[in-house]
């Protein structure tokens, strides 16, 4: 289980080649890539800025895979977000999550990316024509996350 934080992009391919071929048992790898997108409520986006406390956030993040290896049979996991400013089409986050059986891969990699979006300490700012502002979590987030607190 590894987390990374980081400004640079990522090559999501080699990252997952290498947790795949890391163990024999693997019997399936689920992956999520996140990236900045053109448009957030209406408005052109220029630039999505993430910002973070070090310490706080990789603490946060280990808890989150954790968790998910408490509740689904997972062999390995893997988690990279990046901060600093990210223009539209730039990765910002990989998530992926090896087992024996594609069903607790496919669970847990999404549990994962449901709580990093809502309970990863990450401030996140656009900037937009109209001026820059400060992204909040959605309600949608929430009720994703929220399905699977026990």
């Amino acid at each position: 289980m590894a987390v990374r934080i980081q400004m640079e992009d990522f090559d999501a391919g080699q990252e997952l080649n290498k947790l795949r071929l890391a163990n024999s048992s693997i019997g399936a790898l689920v992956s999520f890539v996140g990236q900045v997108r053109d448009v957030n409520e209406g408005d052109a986006i220029n630039t999505l800025t993430l910002e973070h406390y070090p310490e706080m956030t990789e603490k946060a993040l280990t808890a989150i895979e954790n968790e998910a290896k408490t509740r689904w049979d997972i062999i390995d996991s893997l988690v990279i977000h990046r901060v600093g400013t990210l223009k539209p089409l730039e990765q910002i986050v990989l998530v992926a999550v090896s087992s024996a059986h594609r069903g607790e891969a496919f669970s847990a990699c999404e549990f994962i990316m449901d709580f990093l979006k809502t309970g990863a300490p990450f401030w996140k700012k656009e900037a937009t024509n109209q001026g820059e502002r400060w992204v909040e979590v959605k309600l949608s987030d929430d009720l994703a996350k929220a399905r699977w607190e026990k």
